[in-house]
């Protein structure tokens, strides 16, 4: 039998939060870490717990770079390399030849997945035109009609929920008419009901 006791820290999914919550988990004594949601967080608190010599299991950080070198940090969720190629190849599957790749601008997340994405298709035979929008961005028009107006088969857009279901929305009004896949962070009811 093991009492376990749960210390909550909110890191608001910022990296700039990231060393100062984990040293605030540190300073309440916790054994391990489990956290945090997004990778860069997770990097950024990373030589905290280090320090400290506190195993960190990271459940949703898909950053090669958060485990690579870290004796200390371990994950539960596949990688992005792998999450790319595997998104690659069910692109190459349905036929695409061609593919539309959309991120946010400076989001290392979101380039970093399309890195992988583009390695992963253009291996298969396939091309890609890629392309990336400022922060908080709500129109998404112009990629849309850029996409369909190139001949894409495909639109792989790795962003944020927000963004996600602002682009199955846009691309229906639209009639793009085009697949679109999604990575990890589509993962929630809000985007199948913007696909409805």
């Amino acid at each position: 039998t093991y009492k376990v006791q749960l210390e909550v820290v909110d890191n608001r999914t910022a990296a700039e939060n990231g060393p100062s919550a984990a040293a605030e988990l540190v300073n309440k004594g916790v054994s391990i870490v489990l956290g945090s949601y997004g990778s860069g967080v997770s990097i950024a608190a990373s030589d905290t717990f280090k320090q400290a010599g506190i195993p960190a299991i990271g459940v949703t950080c898909t950053n090669p770079n958060v485990t690579i070198g870290n004796s200390h940090y371990f994950r539960i969720c596949y990688t992005d390399p792998f999450q790319g190629t595997v998104l690659a190849n069910y692109a190459s599957e349905l036929g695409a030849k061609k593919a539309y790749c959309l991120g946010e601008n400076g989001n290392e997340y979101d380039q970093g997945l399309i890195t992988y994405f583009k390695q992963a298709f253009e291996k298969a035979g396939g091309t890609v035109v890629t392309d990336s929008f400022p922060k908080d961005n709500s129109d998404f028009s112009s990629y849309l009609n850029k996409a369909k107006d190139q001949g894409c088969d495909v639109f792989f857009a790795p962003v944020s929920i927000a963004y996600s279901t602002q682009l199955v929305s846009q691309a229906a009004s639209l009639n793009i008419g085009i697949p679109f896949l999604g990575s990890d962070t589509w993962d929630d009811n809000m985007v199948l009901q913007a696909a409805k």
